[in-house]
């Protein structure tokens, strides 16, 4: 289960540096920013979500090795969004294009970019209606495809902007689109590996 601390609400509270510095300081924290500057901390997950992960990723990142479209970040990996808020996808792609918008040194810390893919994962902390909210929050700030894969149902739901969740049993595969050009992935297949 999530904790989200309550922050009273001033001008200065949680600048994007001083978060990185308070995440900086809290290592064995996962944590995230909403964007309302509440800070969400989330537990570690369990080693089975944990190898999924793994999976997810590691078919992302060698697509990408293949294509070098963009960089492919894990669960550590945060964005600072549009909205101002810090989020960290448990898969995430930023093509080259959006890097090249992005100065060097913002890199360093929680970049100020929007992925344009995201994997969120349900593990075994998350309920559906936290994450379903959440991949409405990506897209409103501008991720261009993503998918929630839900191992309890067996079921992706897959996000596209101005568009209804679609959803795909793990037995069908799932194609990064026009996103993530020419990547399949067989949900199947990384939960039986």
């Amino acid at each position: 289960m999530q904790v989200t601390l309550q922050i009273p609400r001033r001008i200065d509270v949680f600048s994007d540096e001083e978060l990185y510095a308070f995440c900086q300081a809290n290592p064995d924290l996962r944590i995230e920013r909403d964007e309302n500057g509440q800070i969400i901390i989330m537990p570690p997950t369990g080693l089975e979500s944990s190898r999924r992960n793994m999976s997810l990723g590691s078919s992302v990142w060698q697509w990408n090795h293949r294509k070098k479209a963009g960089v492919v970040t894990d669960s550590n990996g945060g964005y600072t969004l549009p909205d101002t808020s810090m989020r960290a996808p448990d898969v995430g792609f930023v093509s080259n294009e959006r890097l090249a918008t992005v100065p060097p040194d913002d890199l360093k810390k929680f970049a100020r970019v929007c992925p344009d893919f995201v994997i969120e994962l349900r593990s075994e902390s998350d309920t559906l209606i936290d994450l379903q909210r959440k991949m409405e929050k990506w897209l409103q700030n501008g991720v261009r495809l993503a998918w929630l894969i839900d191992p309890e149902t067996e079921q992706t739901h897959i996000y596209r902007p101005g568009k209804e969740p679609e959803m795909r049993s793990f037995a069908e595969a799932l194609s990064g689109e026009g996103v993530l050009e020419g990547f399949e992935l067989n949900v199947k297949e990384v939960f039986e590996s």
